[in-house]
């Protein structure tokens, strides 16, 4: 493990060189918005200069790291809850013919079911506590999971196990895909249910029609999911990835 992480590291300057793609993406998004909020009134949609200046007031008043924290632990709390019972349970039911068909229409209802309704009952549930949004976020990402160990654990070829144990690729694809989604969910829940924390946040600046605090705290999450996904993510799964490789 520790080997592995030496060569993430030691490729990530090539890696962030090879990035210029990714900023060209975002500097051309950021353009558009620019573009775009010169046609509207700010309390419709402010620049985005207007944006980042009303978060970084979020940060000069000591509120912007908390409620990034409090939304952080509870995705991560939801998501490890999902990982952990996620993968156990599809990996039981994946060793079984007939475990794996009865598992089949329960995780389409689950994944059928929107966010909210979720939600609705965990508010009823938990009321305003942590379990809110740390169950949602936990309801929303089990079937992803569970639906992933259980087609590995029966599509994996035996010669393969070794070595797929070796690269803990379950582990690593289920981050990648799972980790945006539970943030985004305990964003939501704790617009609803929460006193502090981002969604909090979001909805204090949504009833004072602060559209540029708004926008500040959606950038903030978005650049936190930015640096989670390019920052340790991907080049983990670059380098995890590499016996996909053809030799030259």
């Amino acid at each position: 493990m520790l080997r592995l992480l030496w060569r993430v590291f030691a490729g990530l300057p090539a890696y962030v060189w090879s990035g210029w793609g990714a900023a060209a993406s975002l500097l051309l998004l950021l353009t558009a918005w620019e573009a775009v909020a010169a046609l509207y009134d700010p309390l419709i949609l402010p620049d985005p200069l207007t944006a980042f200046a009303a978060l970084w007031a979020q940060v000069k008043q000591g509120a912007a790291w908390p409620a990034l924290w409090a939304t952080a632990r509870r995705a991560l709390m939801g998501l490890a809850l999902a990982l952990g019972v996620g993968s156990v349970l599809g990996l039981l039911a994946g060793l079984s013919v007939t475990a794996s068909v009865l598992a089949r229409p329960l995780v389409t209802v689950l994944l059928g079911t929107p966010p909210i309704a979720w939600l609705v009952l965990a508010m009823l549930w938990f009321g305003m506590s942590d379990g809110t949004p740390v169950f949602t976020v936990f309801i929303a990402c089990f079937p992803v999971v569970f639906a992933s160990a259980l087609q590995g654990t029966r599509t994996l070829d035996l010669q393969l196990r070794d070595m797929a144990r070796a690269y803990r690729l379950p582990l690593g694809m289920a981050l990648r895909e799972v980790y945006g989604p539970a943030w985004k969910v305990a964003v939501m829940a704790e617009l609803l249910a929460s006193t502090d924390g981002v969604g909090a946040a979001l909805a204090a600046s949504r009833s004072q029609l602060d559209t540029a605090t708004t926008l500040g705290w959606i950038s903030a999450v978005v650049g936190c999911l930015l640096v989670v996904e390019y920052g340790f993510l991907e080049p983990l799964k670059r380098e995890v990835e590499r016996w996909r490789e053809a030799p030259r």
